[in-house]
């Protein structure tokens, strides 16, 4: 079967449309003909080479999250799931292909009204914004801060938080135009990537002046100028860092939270790693039912073929992409 692999560390001409073996699944797996698979922000990371201290090597097939049709169960897995269309987790690894193996834990079924392309924008994206709005211990009627909100996860922190009832939802983002696109999912504030407002007061429920601190940041970005962003905390506010995009913030950003003592900050990183299997299935269920209903948006920026994964990586390194670039086989 055709699959794409990482060929050398660093730039996206690095990958690889390769031929290896058809995969046989293992105990409790199944093997998934692919329809869409996922481009994520940590398949970029793995690319470059930034977490080879943690394993990956050349020759690794990126991708974590497809969904298609499962054509072959490993021992101990029900025979009926064969020809069902199903979202699948494949792990760190082994989505770019044609077919793909999951553990037969990490599937699940596709409502009927809900394509294969949407399914893999929204499975792992909104559980990890789901969760990380739980870790917060977010309420209605506070108010929020996305960092680096245009990506998948960004995109379900804000309309989870605008449908939570959040005060006000303000966005970090690159351009106007990426700015208006937030406001119509639920933004009310949209500030550039430093976080200054140049677009004047928000719109929609909950708008006005922008606020001077929120009760919680969701980041997707960490990277060097994480700990201006502590300093946008109100009293008791929590920071939660789901993505470092950006790269991994300055060795020394905890002395920003000790010289604010009096304010009692949290900050925490979440994995989704830490969530029980069966509540990140039931949320993801949640999610792909509210989707079919049209109450959620999955936000889907382009589709290219599995070959042209280099060209999808080199429009994630521009800052290019909108929600989720989706491969097809």
């Amino acid at each position: 079967m055709k699959a794409v692999s990482i060929r050398e560390f660093g730039r996206p001409e690095g990958l690889a449309v390769v031929e290896v073996p058809d995969p046989v699944p293992g105990a409790g797996q199944v093997v998934i003909a692919t329809e869409a698979i996922g481009v994520g922000g940590v398949d970029t990371l793995i690319r470059r080479g930034v977490l080879a201290a943690y394993g990956f090597q050349e020759g690794h097939i990126p991708g974590g999250e497809v969904a298609g049709t499962v054509t072959a169960v490993g021992d101990g897995v029900d025979a009926s799931w064969i020809g069902r269309r199903v979202w699948g987790f494949t792990g760190t690894g082994g989505g770019y292909a044609e077919q793909a193996v999951a553990p037969v834990a990490e599937i699940l079924p596709l409502p009927a009204d809900l394509s294969a392309a949407d399914a893999v924008t929204l499975g792992s994206a909104g559980v990890v914004a789901h969760f990380a709005l739980v870790r917060a211990r977010f309420v209605p009627g506070e108010t929020v801060l996305v960092r680096g909100a245009a990506g998948s996860l960004g995109i379900m922190a804000v309309q989870f938080a605008a449908r939570g009832g959040a005060g006000a939802v303000a966005v970090t983002t690159s351009s106007a135009e990426r700015g208006e696109r937030l406001r119509r999912l639920g933004a009310t504030h949209v500030l550039d990537r430093g976080g200054s407002d140049s677009s004047g007061a928000g719109t929609g429920p909950g708008s006005g002046d922008t606020p001077a601190g929120y009760d919680v940041i969701i980041d997707v970005v960490a990277g060097e100028h994480l700990p201006s962003f502590l300093d946008r905390l109100d009293p008791n506010g929590r920071m939660v860092v789901v993505g470092i995009v950006g790269g991994p913030p300055p060795a020394d950003f905890g002395t920003r939270m000790t010289a604010a003592f009096q304010k009692s900050l949290s900050f925490s990183t979440l994995s989704t790693d830490t969530v029980p299997a069966a509540d990140r299935t039931a949320a993801r269920a949640a999610h792909f039912a509210a989707a079919a209903r049209g109450e959620i948006e999955a936000v889907v920026h382009e589709l290219l073929p599995l070959d042209q994964a280099a060209l999808a990586h080199r429009k994630m390194d521009a800052g290019e992409v909108f929600g989720r670039i989706v491969l097809t086989p």
